[in-house]
């Protein structure tokens, strides 16, 4: 296969003035890009909001574990599929949600250190948000970038795919894309946060579908915003 060409953040979102990526495509094809962080636990999101609901989420969970002695420590594992929970003592998988299952992800504004992302569980449809701490708010801010690289890593190998087959190739499918880049680091004392909204239902900035079922015409969708609180 010919090399993955990546749209540079800067491009794909023009009011975000991050220059590149954190990793190599074939990273996140290839291997796999692992981040230690606390986890401090997910709770179901009755009414989703986007990305109120990870900063309910992220102010619940920290409020209810600030008496915790001892928080479990977890590997993060991404990749353009999905991520991976796996015990940082004994390296068990714990969990693992697809990347298309994933539909916000996001600083929390009060606590830099902490984020959280929304799951939909395809079995009974409800959502969850999971929400994790790390030692530095830089730290944070990568993992959220790496989510985002993710998301364009699978929709660039989707197109890829799809110009691979012959012309005429019957059984469309519809890919939609809409992309959060996040924000720069922040500066110390500094009140941003980075955002990867990906709820198709509101106003989604990160969505990546395809539905193998449309035997419509293919279209292709792009679209690239930033949040910034």
């Amino acid at each position: 296969e010919p090399k993955l060409t990546l749209r540079p953040p800067s491009l794909a979102a023009p009011y975000a003035p991050v220059q590149s990526w954190q990793h190599q495509p074939e990273k996140l094809i290839f291997e796999s890009c692992g981040y230690e962080a606390n986890y401090l636990g997910s709770m179901l999101i009755k009414d989703l909001r986007g990305t109120e609901s990870t900063q309910d989420a992220c102010a619940k969970m920290r409020k209810s574990t600030e008496h915790m002695k001892k928080i479990p420590t977890i590997i993060l594992s991404i990749t353009y599929k999905g991520v991976k929970f796996i015990d940082a003592s004994n390296k068990n998988v714990i969990a693992e949600h697809e990347i298309r299952n994933i539909s916000c992800a996001a600083q929390d504004p009060e606590d830099l250190c902490t984020f959280a992302y929304i799951t939909k569980d395809l079995q009974t449809s409800h959502h969850y948000c999971h929400v994790f701490s790390t030692v530095d708010m830089n730290l944070t801010y990568e993992i959220i970038l790496t989510l985002g690289q993710a998301f364009e890593v699978a929709y660039q190998l989707a197109l890829q795919a799809q110009r691979a087959k012959p012309p005429g190739a019957a059984a469309g499918e519809t890919i939609e894309t809409k992309s959060s880049k996040p924000v720069p680091k922040p500066r110390a004392g500094a009140r941003k946060s980075a955002v990867l909204d990906q709820d198709s239902q509101s106003h989604a900035s990160v969505s990546w579908v395809v539905d193998p079922k449309q035997d419509s015409k293919r279209t292709l969708s792009t679209k690239y915003e930033t949040t910034i609180f």
